[in-house]
């Protein structure tokens, strides 16, 4: 007998699990729907900065997979059409036709949840003003590129120093926009340690960006003509033309929550290892609408990230398609670029070590990304989190030039693994002078780390 598969969000996770239950089951076995309430399907968020900045030319490119390709798979694609409601006890959603304004209920065996996250806009005045934007959706970047190119001022305010809004920041003044980022922390990206981040602030106010720290955001405010004219905070007023959100995100719960799904404490869905929603055997979620254990912790987070959504929809597509496949957790790996700064952590921070109870070291080194002899070789910054007693690693960040970034993924590894200190000295990696040191630079630090145990230990 054919079953019925009901999908909530068309982008990464959504689609990833509909393509892979279909590539599994066929059309006369399981029927897809797919229900998005947006104009495009699997398309990468995270490359709308590099589309704002020009780097990407054409919106297109960030596009993986058209709707008109989903259909031509068998999978009943219901583009703008939202969800406004799930009961889970009779197997069933309710959803709108956005442009038609008509609702109808849907039956389904099973469900698969993937509404992601929604970028955080605190109730300030004149936030919905013309001109203030947040950037989450293609459809948000076109906006905010026409908003751009038809402004007659130069001056943009950026909320928010996380990954978007610094990357934002830098693709602002690649449009010759004087660029002012107000961030509520001491330095940007407070994914890394304050004393990491300030090498991000340093790189930042060398591009020309006025970073305000300890700024606490109280008002936008408008022009005659309605438009936003300025950014208020408690201690001054910051002129501009547009103004960017990069706040940080939300999972997108409503509907979960409304229907008695199990959340955890950051809003997100709680899930099992296969991807199942706690509790409910025909009911599955992902991405960033969900909670993840974090590996090196032992507590769930939440983490809204590309690479997360796709294995979780692939794992989600086996379990629907009669597989089996599991997502153990994460240890928080992120990389970014600012300028020419490559900016990278994975594990945990020292807030992050101290709230799960750890007690640690930290080591911080300077090296070069090829030989120092070797043309190109730029600096970079390393900085190392080891358990005082067991010398587990517990964490890594990374700033530097060229080639700095993707060495974090050496310490993916190792805290996938559980190693520790010790053990990544005598890591087997890739040597020649185009490319790293003698030492490589994660291993120094690790030698490093290795004596601070001792000395603490």
């Amino acid at each position: 007998m054919s079953e019925r598969l009901v999908v909530i969000g068309g982008d990464a996770t959504g689609m990833s699990a509909a393509s892979q239950a279909r590539r599994l089951r066929t059309a006369s076995e399981l029927e897809i729907v797919v229900f998005e309430r947006g104009h495009f399907t699997s398309f990468s968020a995270c490359g709308i900065p590099y589309w704002v900045a020009g780097d990407v030319p054409e919106r297109d490119s960030l596009i993986a997979r058209t709707p008109e390709e989903h259909q031509a798979r068998d999978i009943d694609l219901r583009m703008r059409t939202e969800v406004l409601e799930i009961d889970v006890a009779g197997g069933q959603v309710r959803a709108c036709g956005l442009e038609s304004g008509a609702e109808s209920w849907t039956d389904y065996d099973k469900l698969v949840i993937a509404t992601g996250a929604r970028p955080i806009r605190p109730p300030l005045p004149g936030i919905d003003a013309p001109g203030v934007h947040g950037v989450q959706t293609l459809d948000d970047g076109q906006a905010l590129i026409e908003t751009l190119e038809r402004t007659a001022g130069k001056k943009a305010v950026v909320i928010g120093a996380g990954y978007i809004g610094v990357e934002m920041a830098e693709a602002l003044v690649k449009r010759d926009y004087g660029v002012t980022m107000v961030n509520r922390g001491a330095e940007p990206m407070s994914t890394l340690d304050p004393d990491m981040g300030a090498l991000v602030r340093t790189a930042m106010c060398g591009m020309g960006i006025e970073i305000v720290s300890a700024a606490e955001v109280t008002a936008i405010r408008t022009g005659a003509d309605g438009r936003v004219s300025a950014v208020v905070t408690t201690e001054a007023e910051y002129p501009a033309d547009v103004v960017i959100l990069g706040i940080g995100v939300r999972p997108e719960t409503e509907l979960a929550a409304a229907a008695g799904l199990p959340l955890g404490k950051h809003g997100g869905l709680l899930t099992d290892l296969a991807m199942r929603v706690r509790g409910h055997e025909n009911v599955w979620a992902g991405g960033d609408c969900v909670e993840v254990l974090d590996l090196v912790s032992g507590l769930e987070r939440h983490i809204a990230l590309g690479t997360h959504a796709n294995k979780h929809g692939q794992i989600i597509g086996s379990g629907v398609g009669g597989g089996y496949a599991t997502f153990p957790g994460v240890v928080g790996t992120a990389v970014s670029k600012v300028c020419d700064l490559e900016v990278a952590r994975t594990g945990l921070r020292e807030h992050d070590a101290h709230a799960a109870g750890l007690q640690f070291v930290t080591v911080t080194i300077e090296s070069t990304s090829r030989s120092g002899y070797y043309p190109g070789a730029a600096n970079m910054t390393v900085k190392m989190l080891a358990e005082r007693r067991t010398g587990r690693l517990l964490g890594v960040q990374v700033v530097g030039g060229e080639g700095a970034g993707k060495r974090v993924d050496v310490a993916a590894v190792a805290l996938t693994a559980g190693m520790t200190v010790e053990q990544m000295t005598a890591l087997d990696l890739g040597y020649a002078p185009p490319f790293s040191p003698v030492w490589d630079p994660v291993l120094v630090a690790a030698r490093k780390a290795v004596a601070a145990v001792a000395r603490r230990g």
